[in-house]
C-alpha cells in the first residue's frame, strides 16, 4: 500500500500533477483511487469527468472521488455537529442558522483526509493519492492530531467528567443542552482515527509528501516554509516537482527575460532541497485536461519510472546515545535560529517555528533526563538530554 499526497501553493498545477501520478500508475497496473481534499474541487474538471462523494471507476484500474460536504459531516461529524448546534440554538440563533453555523471552517477538508485510514484498511486499493488544499490549509489539517493528542489526553477526561455531574442539574433548570455520552464517544472515535490517520501518514515506508512548485521566487519560498513544517511534524517528503518550465526549444524573444529567471530560479529549487531528487514538467502546448494530456504529462514527469516509488527516504527524527549523553535531531531546514523555540513541559518538548508548534512526547530513555542545550547544526536542530539537573529547558533555543 502506498499513500501519496500533493500538495503546493495554490496555482501551481498540483491537482493535474495529482490526477497524471494516478493515471500513470493505473496504467502500470496498480489499482488506484485519487481524492480530493480541496473544498474547491478541481479534480473532476482535470479528468473531464464527473465525480461524485462515492469512488467512481473513471479508467481501468482508476477511481476517482470528490467529496460531498454532507456526506462526510454524516460519517465522521455528526453527533458532535448536532450537538453544536442545540447549543447555538439555545443561545438565540435560528435553527436553520445554527445547523450551518455548526459547520467548523476546515471540517470538510479534515474529514476528508479521514478517507485515508478508511481506504488503506479496506485494502481495495494499491495506492491512496491525495490531491490536498493549498499548503496553507493542508498543514493546518495535518497538525491538527498532534494539537487534538493534547486536548484528548489532558483535557477530555475532565471534560466528560464534569459534563457527567452537571447534567442533570443543568439541564432541567437551565435548558442548556449539555454533551451527552454519545457526543463524548463521537469525538473519542474521530480522535481514534486522527491518531490512525496521523500513524499512517508518518510512515515513511508507505506515505509521502510530493511538493508541487514553480520557478518564482514567492513560490519557492513557500514551498521551503512547507518543507520546514513538514519535517517539524514528522512527515515525509520524497519528492519536488518544478512544473511549467518554459522550454528552451521557444525562441520568441519575449520570453528570453522569462526563460532567464526560470533558470535562475530551478537552480535555486535544486540547491535548496538537496538531496531530495527534482524532476520537472514544461509549459506544455496546451491545456492539461482529460486523459490524453494526463497522460503525456505522467509519461513526461516519470519516464520509464514507477510513479509509485519512494523516491527519498530521510529520517525525520532521531535519537542517539553518545558519550553519556542522549541527542534528539529533527530536520528543519530553512530555519535559522532566531525562528525557533524550545519548552520542556514533563515528558513532553515543544518546539516551535514561527506560528507552528510541536509537541513531541519524549521517550522512556529522555524523559527523566534534562535538556542541556539545543542548537541548529547544519538544518538540524539537535536537541541534548543529560542527567546534570542543574540545566532546566524553559527558554528559547541556541
Amino acid at each position: 500500500m502506498r499513500i501519496i499526497l500533493f500538495t503546493g501553493k495554490g496555482g501551481v498545477g498540483k491537482t493535474s500533477v495529482a490526477a497524471a501520478t494516478a493515471l500513470t500508475a493505473a496504467e502500470k497496473g496498480y489499482k488506484v483511487i485519487v481524492i480530493s481534499t480541496d473544498s474547491a474541487h478541481s479534480l473532476s474538471d482535470s479528468f473531464d469527468v464527473s465525480l461524485s462523494g462515492e469512488p467512481r471507476l473513471i479508467a481501468s484500474n482508476l477511481w476517482g472521488q470528490e467529496t460531498e460536504m454532507s456526506q462526510t459531516v454524516t460519517t465522521h461529524w455528526k453527533t458532535i455537529r448536532e450537538w453544536m448546534a442545540a447549543l447555538l440554538a439555545w443561545r438565540g440563533m435560528e435553527e436553520i442558522m445554527a445547523d450551518e453555523m455548526a459547520i467548523l471552517p476546515g471540517m470538510e477538508e479534515l474529514a476528508n483526509l479521514l478517507y485515508i485510514s478508511d481506504y488503506h484498511d479496506s485494502s481495495d486499493y494499491d495506492l491512496i493519492i491525495m490531491d490536498c488544499a493549498p499548503t496553507a490549509d493542508t498543514l493546518r489539517l495535518l497538525s491538527f492530531p498532534e494539537i487534538l493528542r493534547w486536548w484528548m489526553e489532558k483535557m477530555f477526561p475532565i471534560g466528560r467528567s464534569v459534563s457527567s455531574l452537571l447534567r442533570p442539574v443543568v439541564l432541567p433548570i437551565l435548558g442548556v443542552p449539555m454533551p451527552t455520552d454519545e457526543v463524548f464517544e463521537s469525538a473519542e472515535q474521530l480522535y481514534h482515527k486522527l491518531d490512525r490517520m496521523r500513524t499512517l501518514l508518518s510512515n515513511s515506508n508507505e506515505a509521502s509528501v510530493r511538493l508541487v512548485t514553480n520557478a518564482e521566487k514567492m513560490v519557492i519560498k513557500e514551498t521551503q516554509r512547507t518543507f520546514t513544517y513538514l519535517n517539524l511534524y514528522g512527515y515525509s517528503t520524497d519528492l519536488i516537482i518544478c512544473n511549467r518550465l518554459i522550454p528552451g526549444k521557444v525562441e520568441d524573444s519575449y520570453f528570453d527575460s522569462w526563460k532567464q529567471s526560470q533558470s535562475k530560479y530551478h537552480q535555486m529549487i535544486k540547491e535548496c532541497f538537496a538531496p531530495l531528487p527534482i524532476l520537472t514538467l514544461p509549459l506544455f502546448e496546451q491545456e492539461i485536461v482529460g486523459m490524453p494530456m494526463l497522460r503525456v504529462m505522467g509519461r513526461t514527469l516519470y519516464g520509464d519510472e514507477d510513479p509509485t516509488k519512494v523516491f527519498f527516504q530521510g529520517q525525520a527524527q532521531k535519537i542517539q546515545k553518545e558519550n553519556g549523553y542522549y541527542t534528539l535531531s529533527l530536520a528543519l531546514p530553512f530555519v535559522t535560529k532566531g525562528d525557533v523555540a524550545l519548552m520542556r513541559n514533563g515528558d513532553e518538548l515543544i518546539i516551535q517555528v514561527g506560528h507552528f508548534k510541536r509537541n513531541i512526547v519524549l521517550p522512556y530513555s529522555l524523559r527523566e533526563l534534562t535538556v542541556a542545550e539545543a542548537k541548529l547544526d547544519n538544518s538540524e536542530l539537535v536537541i541534548k538530554f543529560e542527567q546534570d539537573e542543574k540545566h532546566q529547558m524553559s527558554t528559547h533555543g541556541r
